[in-house]
């Protein structure tokens, strides 16, 4: 097979997965595992390769889809859902971008959920408590899901998830969605509603959707006023759905009870990588210095099963292309099938 693959950000978790499916037949590409970002600095490493593996820390704006297309790419294979930063504009009609569409929609929907219980049963402050020797039952209660209003923002398949496991906690349960999946709504016990009303109405909101150009920054100072005092607020999403700035002055005025974020807007400066010594960016500093903040770097896909299943769609989307075949998890500059 002549084809060769670039895989930019590669960690040891990730590159054990792709060479044990790798074996696997049809498959056997040749690979080069770069642990550097794909960007301006380092799209050189990709010469001559007509497949580029990329992930979401990657930097893949004009100028480096420019200079991939010199350099002989075809396709952009992502492997990962979100696709926000791929200049899709700039890719048409040069690069053909597929992404790992629904790859473990339960591993990010179990993770969101637990940050959900934990937010709101006071699991962050009891276990800080603990951790200097104070065993004293916390002044404030936690609350149980049942009974509670959940808002699921975006019902693609890791909402859809995120609903079948919420269906279980007798919980009232809101939905909003660009396309409503109105077959979903008659098999499980959601309702489907405006964005205003979700924001308002809701305990907790979770969010679910991808990011676009429309709905940057959809949580803002103006959406975080809307909502119920003391919400928790829970993002498995992507950072730039919500303004820092006004998310941090709503936990500061007690707008917002409780928030746990996997994802941050100005991740790529910090997530994956050891920043114990030093954290430059002054509003991360602040949020992780609040006690009823919780964060993670990026980790709910981060299962076996997703992992592996990751693995297959972006080798099968490679094989297809091999085989000129059509590209089931193509994304084009004009959008995608809504809940894919």
């Amino acid at each position: 097979m002549s084809i060769s693959i670039a895989f930019f950000s590669t960690k040891a978790y990730e590159r054990h997965a792709f060479e044990m499916i790798n074996t696997q037949l049809p498959f056997g590409f040749p690979i080069k595992f770069f642990a550097e970002i794909l960007c301006k600095g380092t799209v050189a490493l990709a010469k001559s390769c007509e497949v580029v593996c990329a992930f979401t820390s990657d930097l893949i704006d004009a100028d480096v889809v420019q200079q991939l297309y010199r350099n002989g790419t075809r396709l952009l294979a992502m492997r990962c859902t979100g696709f926000n930063n791929v200049d899709l504009q700039a890719a048409a009609g040069k690069i053909q971008v597929v992404r790992a569409t629904a790859y473990s929609p339960e591993s990010i929907a179990e993770y969101a959920l637990g940050l959900m219980l934990m937010l709101n049963r006071g699991y962050l402050q009891t276990d800080q408590c603990v951790h200097k020797g104070d065993f004293v039952l916390p002044n404030t209660p936690g609350n149980t899901l049942s009974g509670k209003t959940i808002g699921v923002v975006g019902t693609g398949s890791i909402g859809r998830a995120m609903v079948h496991l919420l269906s279980g906690f007798d919980a009232t349960i809101l939905a909003y969605d660009v396309f409503q999946d109105a077959d979903f709504a008659k098999t499980f016990p959601v309702t489907y509603t405006t964005f205003e009303h979700l924001l308002e109405a809701s305990d907790i909101i979770t969010l679910h959707c991808p990011l676009t150009a429309d709905n940057r920054h959809m949580i803002h100072h103006a959406s975080i006023a809307r909502m119920k005092r003391g919400v928790c607020l829970v993002n498995t999403a992507r950072g730039g759905l919500i303004d820092t700035d006004a998310l941090i002055e709503g936990l500061q005025q007690g707008q917002i009870g409780a928030a746990a974020l996997d994802v941050y807007e100005n991740e790529q400066n910090c997530f994956w990588q050891d920043t114990s010594r030093t954290i430059d960016d002054l509003r991360l500093q602040q949020l992780l210095s609040m006690p009823n903040v919780f964060i993670s770097p990026h980790q709910a896909f981060f299962t076996h099963e997703a992992l592996k299943r990751m693995a297959t769609i972006t080798f099968e989307s490679i094989q297809a292309y091999i085989q000129h075949e059509p590209l089931q998890h193509e994304v084009k500059a004009e959008g995608i099938t809504p809940h894919s």
